[in-house]
């Protein structure tokens, strides 16, 4: 098989190479997303309490997945940085310690999941069958682990190559043969076999995932960078190991800032009944599907960036930095008003109850209106990450998603004695507040590590440090 050729991404148009990366990665998400609406759609065929216990399993799976996050964001910055100062032995050494530091993290994460996940769903859960539900599916899920983790690492190193469209490829496939498998392990073959109901979901994605995570690696070895690779570069090097955990505990943290401010939402709303838990697992699916074409160009600004980082071209940096934030801004004035018009009557294909619906539609409501605010965050962990300053993004986590969820939804529901509504008013506040932190913080660094702020500016000597 040929090698693959890699993308100089610090040379040609910003504007393209953002075109090249966030249209592949946003269709990729696209299907990633659309694969959890298809499981809360056969969730929903069996119960309201079936979609309020996949949300809780999903909800302390993801806990496992900060590290899978931070490892993928963490490849995508350092294995970058080495491309774009010429240097693809090291950006090889990188990405196969990565890989190694993937599996080892899976197994590690399994083992600890049996303790942390049955605590964290029985606490943001009444007893009952929504509770018994979501257990079963966080056990399943568990084996879905090395499939996600490495999966994440592979996307982190193309994406770090300049390719985005094979994790794209991957998850479509994923997504047509979840909804194959969904209902052929939920309701077995009429006649021959009965299935296994609501375990069939957990089931068909630890399948899905696992055949996601063979074809990414195999991507990556095509990789002209990893032509001589060998065996004895997969042996765990202590100091690549902590090199690549230093880049990946910040954004791990910050990613698990944000689950557990999930967490802190659904403790807040189990006082309202299980319909206003199904309510929020419905609206965030559908509200994922119109952050896509977002999160497809705030990624793509983390390898672009990183790359003429590397490269030391402290301009381009900057430019990219500005041309995500313009072009995310138009993308959530258009997302705008087809959450007010259209939520409603597409929450209510995936749940029938006037009061699912009702909870749903206003959380969608209250979220379109700081969209922009998502963006500018989401941009900035990016940037910071491509600098190698990810711990910044912990900072801006622990005040948004640890402090400031809390303290806002306190404010609005036990002091002010708001209905679910005032958990969304409460994440607004602390979501506009943070990006204003946010953007204070990444124009100091701008200014210290790329010589200014502005794209086209007067710049000055940057900082060594």
């Amino acid at each position: 098989m040929a090698a693959t050729p890699d993308v100089d991404l610090t040379k040609g148009p910003i504007s393209g190479h953002f075109r090249t990366l966030a249209i592949p990665a946003a269709i990729g998400m696209l299907f990633s997303t659309l694969y959890n609406v298809v499981d809360m759609f056969f969730a929903g065929l069996l119960s309201t309490s079936a979609q309020a216990g996949l949300a809780l399993g999903t909800q302390a799976f993801y806990l496992a997945m900060a590290v899978g996050i931070g490892l993928g964001a963490a490849m995508g910055a350092l294995v970058g940085n080495r491309i774009g100062a010429g240097d693809k032995p090291a950006a090889r050494d990188l990405a196969a310690q990565g890989l190694s530091f993937g599996a080892i993290g899976a197994a590690l994460l399994a083992v600890a999941g049996q303790f942390y996940g049955p605590a964290l769903i029985q606490l943001v859960s009444e007893p009952g069958a929504y509770r018994d539900a979501g257990l079963r599916y966080f056990d399943i899920l568990t084996f879905a682990l090395p499939g996600f983790l490495l999966a994440f690492a592979c996307n982190g190193i193309l994406q770090a190559h300049g390719d985005s469209k094979s994790y794209q490829r991957a998850l479509v496939v994923a997504f047509f043969a979840n909804v194959v498998l969904n209902p052929f392990f939920m309701f077995g073959i009429p006649g021959v076999w009965g299935g296994i109901g609501f375990d069939g979901l957990a089931v068909s994605t630890v399948l899905c995932q696992s055949g996601v995570m063979i074809y990414m690696i195999l991507q990556v070895l095509g990789r002209n960078s990893m032509a001589d690779l060998a065996a004895g570069h997969f042996r765990p090097s202590l100091s690549k190991f902590t090199e690549i955990f230093w880049q990946v505990l910040p954004t791990g943290v910050s990613f698990l800032v944000m689950l557990l401010a999930g967490f802190v939402m659904q403790f807040a709303l189990k006082t309202f009944g299980e319909h206003a838990i199904a309510g929020y697992g419905v609206a965030i699916r559908l509200e994922q599907i119109l952050l896509l074409p977002i999160l497809g160009m705030t990624g793509a600004l983390l390898p672009i960036a990183s790359q003429n980082f590397g490269a030391g071209h402290h301009d381009r940096v900057r430019e990219a930095l500005f041309f995500c934030w313009k072009t995310g801004v138009i993308m959530c004035v258009i997302a705008f008003p087809i959450l007010w018009i259209f939520g409603g009557r597409v929450l209510s294909l995936f749940n029938a109850d006037p009061e699912v619906v009702r909870v749903g539609l206003a959380y969608l409501r209250v979220e379109s209106v700081i969209l922009p605010v998502y963006m500018m965050l989401f941009a900035i962990n990016s940037f910071l990450q491509a600098l190698k300053r990810p711990v910044w993004t912990v900072w801006i986590s622990l005040y948004r998603q640890g402090f400031g969820i809390a303290f806002f939804v306190w404010v609005f529901v036990g002091l002010l004695g708001f209905d679910e509504t005032g958990v969304w008013f409460g994440t607004a506040a602390a979501v506009i507040t943070g990006g204003m932190i946010g953007f204070v913080i990444v124009r100091h660094l701008a200014i210290r590590e790329l010589g200014g702020f502005w794209p086209g500016g007067r710049a000055t000597a940057p900082s060594a440090t």
